[in-house]
């Protein structure tokens, strides 16, 4: 099995920011990253300390969302430059990776 370095990135939102459907865009159209999953939070709470939560009654539009993806380094340093038009400083957060490329 072959392996590939990579440089996995997850961006930190919340609902409330209306920064999610540029930033895909922007990722998918202009970055063609690979990779990118978004997962909507249950309940969170940022640098506020102010808990975004959902439950039966209150269906909060502010939650929190995750989104992650991966690509080479390179490309990856190019999209973090972009993602400073999206994202505020500090919501952003980068680790490398190996992806598994099979036979």
């Amino acid at each position: 099995m072959t392996q590939a370095d990579a440089t996995m990135v997850r961006v930190y939102l919340s609902e409330g920011d209306h920064e999610l459907e540029p930033l895909l865009k922007c990722l998918h159209d202009e970055l063609r990253v690979r990779g990118v999953t978004v997962t909507r939070g249950v309940t969170g709470f940022g640098r506020s300390g102010h808990f975004h939560t959902v439950g039966l009654i209150d269906l909060s539009l502010d939650l929190p969302l995750v989104v992650e993806f991966f690509e080479e380094p390179h490309k990856v340093e190019q999209a973090l430059r972009r993602l400073g038009d999206f994202v505020e400083p500090g919501h952003v957060v980068t680790w490398p990776v190996r992806v598994e490329m099979g036979g």
